[in-house]
């Protein structure tokens, strides 16, 4: 999300509820802290995987933290990230909250002084041990608020990772097989589209329709371009093989009707719910669907990684970061280490997330298995090439509305990529 991650969008609510918590200092969980608030804010549904992980991990802090009030407040995705910066500079910050990852945003924070240092804690408590080498990339940020490396700013609790949702009852109906080569897929597209079906759900007005646009380029693609784009680790050319592959297949499948043309005003949210409603036989995002779709569609459905790429969007999740205006610090360490624990990682597992350190054991889903198993898949053949939007600020809605015109016909795709490069460049640091 993704995201950016990206991810579905969520309606922009606001909670608040008292619960007697127990402060910790250094680290222990069990002393009384009479009097303290830790406020929290993030922006996952109730019904998410990480919603009821951090809804039992918030029942834990209960038990271990008496005489401490916990303000909750959920967000929505779009709402964090375009008033964080403002937010965390007041007297408005919260004590811990949720935060999409990457240097346009967790970086960008970082390098303007209003994220708390966490390595400290992170080699205390271990965490460090808890998460693999890719996932800790989106953690770290050095003084120029670039990742991968210096300090730890921000503690992920899960993983994500992009993948193809379809619905086994419209193949089946359509006649159409399961796509495992690139070939296959444009194939199994070009069927859905004689038979009347628009094949891919789509959000032009938010992430989904720029992650069709990276995952096109990534077919095309290989580490070393990841790093240059994401880290500044080479040249970036929009006009390269990679980026004029995914620009004119991106308007050539809105013209042949593998993308509707009216999803260019669409959101994630319109996107998620045209395929629970069975509109759309596929669906092209990330793992924060899974736990929806499995509570809200009434059709067999399953996912599978997006054919002839070895590389596709993901990272470990949206951070846990604590403001340089927290006020009850050691509170938020304590919080982010129930949501490290086995219990918290376990319930993500069998709620449809990707967790960093469950015990494999413990997961008793099946799809819920696959999902940890694809994504352990990309993982090991260090496949996760984060997000379209990451590498400068304000990109992310420059992406939004350069794939529209790649949707509408109203630019072409070497126009398109051409704002893309002057909007890049624009944005990246000086070496």
């Amino acid at each position: 999300m993704f995201q950016t991650r990206r991810r579905a969008a969520l309606v922009a609510i606001a909670a608040a509820f008292s619960i007697a918590l127990t402060a910790c200092g250094g680290g222990s969980d069990s002393a009384s802290s009479d009097g303290k608030v830790l406020r929290l804010w993030h922006y996952e549904g109730p019904d998410s995987a990480m919603g009821k992980a951090w809804n039992e991990a918030i029942e834990e802090f209960e038990k271990t933290h008496p005489g401490v009030e916990v303000e909750f407040e959920e967000k929505g995705f779009e709402q964090i990230q375009k008033t964080a910066p403002m937010v965390l500079n007041s007297s408005d910050a919260p004590d811990i909250m949720e935060y999409n990852k990457g240097n346009a945003t967790a970086g960008l924070l970082a390098k303007q002084g209003l994220l708390t240092d966490l390595s400290p804690e992170v080699t205390e408590r271990g965490w460090d041990k808890l998460l693999g080498p890719s996932v800790q990339t989106t953690s770290r940020y050095d003084e120029n608020g670039h990742m991968g490396s210096g300090k730890w700013f921000g503690v992920p609790n899960y993983a994500e990772y992009t993948m193809v949702y379809y619905n086994k009852e419209l193949f089946e109906k359509h006649g159409v097989e399961v796509p495992t080569s690139y070939d296959e897929f444009t194939e199994a597209m070009d069927a859905f589209v004689a038979a009347g079906v628009t094949p891919l759900a789509n959000a032009g007005a938010e992430y989904p329709a720029q992650q069709y646009l990276y995952q096109l380029a990534l077919s095309r693609a290989d580490r070393d371009w990841v790093d240059a784009y994401q880290r500044y680790d080479g040249k970036v050319d929009f006009h390269d093989d990679a980026w004029t592959h995914a620009a004119g297949t991106l308007a050539d499948w809105a013209d042949k009707g593998y993308i509707g043309k009216t999803s260019t005003g669409a959101k994630a949210e319109d996107a998620g719910v045209g395929f629970i409603q069975g509109k759309y036989p596929m669906l092209f995002s990330g793992s924060w669907w899974f736990g929806r779709f499995t509570s809200e569609a009434t059709f067999e459905w399953d996912t599978f990684l997006w054919p002839g790429s070895e590389l596709t969007l993901g990272a470990g999740g949206n951070l846990w970061v604590v403001p340089s205006g927290s006020k009850n610090k050691e509170l938020a360490y304590d919080f982010i280490d129930i949501t490290m624990r086995k219990a918290a990682q376990n319930t993500l597992g069998n709620n449809g997330g990707v967790p960093v350190a469950a015990d494999p054991a413990a997961i008793e889903d099946e799809k819920s298995q696959q999902l940890i198993e694809n994504f352990n898949t990309v993982a090991d053949r260090d496949g996760l090439a984060f997000y379209p939007d990451w590498p400068v600020p304000g990109f992310y809605d420059t992406l939004v509305s350069e794939t529209q015109k790649l949707l509408n016909g109203s630019a072409s795709p070497d126009k398109v990529l051409d704002n893309l490069q002057k909007a890049y460049d624009s944005g990246v640091p000086a070496q």
